[in-house]
């Protein structure tokens, strides 16, 4: 293998670039040269590729987002959109892709594996750690970081007004970040899509913590929470309600998706990012890299997509029980 392309797709996410960079770099040093994919998918069906070396990737651990650019595709969704970028590849001597992205982007490099001839292997590359087949995905750990900073300076003010606050945080259907964010944040309740609500035991829970003595209530809501933060606020505390409880809701929104990476995400950017170029040069196709219990992993990219990863019920039972 002599040629091989790489591209970012999908939501960004810190740690990108690391992985980007381990790409470039594990293939320089085996005599590899690679080709930089401008803006995702959209760019590999028009062709907008160009090399990029050692030197090219120098400096941008820190840097969060990806340097290559990300777009969505519709014309890639089609199956004449994929040949197009086939015959692009082809043009262009690539003889290999690594993908790095989310299930999204992982299930177009599969469609595009088992259409093709090109081999294709996938990197984990998203914020919401829902790919099966790796304990973690790069950009997790930064945006856990990036929420559990801002709710730290929510309980300031919380706690100076003796306020309740709804704080909703990202992660799609899975709620990961909002279980991690509410253990680490020592929240009152966490609200995840994998788990029902008792809105009248939430709002005891807050009342009675309130009658403690606690100056302040903060429950985390996750996106793929139906109607989201506001709208579990309105049915706890209707408007016509006779609780007078100060509260408030708060969306992080994108703000979780920017910014530098930590250094978990860096490594584990570094580590899958050569695993990938090891799993081209070892004739893989179809598969995607990750880290099980600190191990590289190869799980087959049908599966990473299609099964869903979601937080454990231990995970919200030790929240539960530490949230008194």
């Amino acid at each position: 293998m002599q040629r091989i392309a790489v591209l970012t797709s999908g939501g960004d996410a810190p740690g990108m670039n690391a992985a980007l960079r381990s790409v470039v770099r594990a293939a320089d040093a085996a005599g590899v040269e690679v080709l930089g994919v401008r803006d995702g998918y959209r760019g590999l069906h028009r062709g907008w590729m160009e090399p990029i070396d050692a030197r090219a990737v120098s400096g941008i651990l820190h840097i969060g987002g990806t340097i290559l650019g990300t777009a969505r595709s519709h014309t890639f969704r089609s199956i004449e959109g994929r040949q197009d970028a086939l015959k692009m590849m082809h043009e262009h001597g690539v003889e290999g892709l690594i993908v790095i992205g989310g299930d999204g982007s992982l299930k177009g490099a599969d469609l595009l594996a088992q259409e093709g001839d090109v081999p294709v292997v996938g990197v984990p590359g998203t914020i919401d750690n829902d790919l099966t087949g790796s304990d973690f995905t790069i950009g997790f750990d930064t945006a856990v970081n990036t929420a559990l900073e801002a709710v730290d300076r929510i309980r300031d003010t919380a706690s100076s007004h003796h306020r309740l606050f709804f704080i909703e945080v990202m992660g799609r259907q899975a709620g990961w970040i909002a279980t991690y964010v509410g253990i680490a944040g020592g929240a009152t309740a966490a609200l995840v899509p994998e788990q029902g609500v008792d809105l009248d035991a939430l709002r005891d829970r807050v009342r009675d913590s309130f009658d403690m003595g606690k100056r302040f209530c903060l429950v985390v809501v996750a996106e793929g929470q139906p109607g989201g933060a506001r709208a579990v606020a309105e049915e706890i505390f209707p408007a016509d309600s006779d609780v007078e409880l100060d509260h408030r809701v708060t969306s992080l929104g994108h703000m979780q998706r920017g910014g530098s990476p930590s250094m978990r995400d860096r490594v584990l950017g570094a580590r899958l990012g050569d695993a990938a170029v090891q799993a081209l040069l070892d004739d893989c196709n179809r598969i995607m890299v990750g880290e099980v219990r600190l191990e590289l992993n190869h799980c087959p990219l049908t599966t990473a997509w299609s099964q869903e990863s979601h937080p454990p019920s231990h995970l919200l039972g030790l929240l539960d029980r530490l949230a008194r």
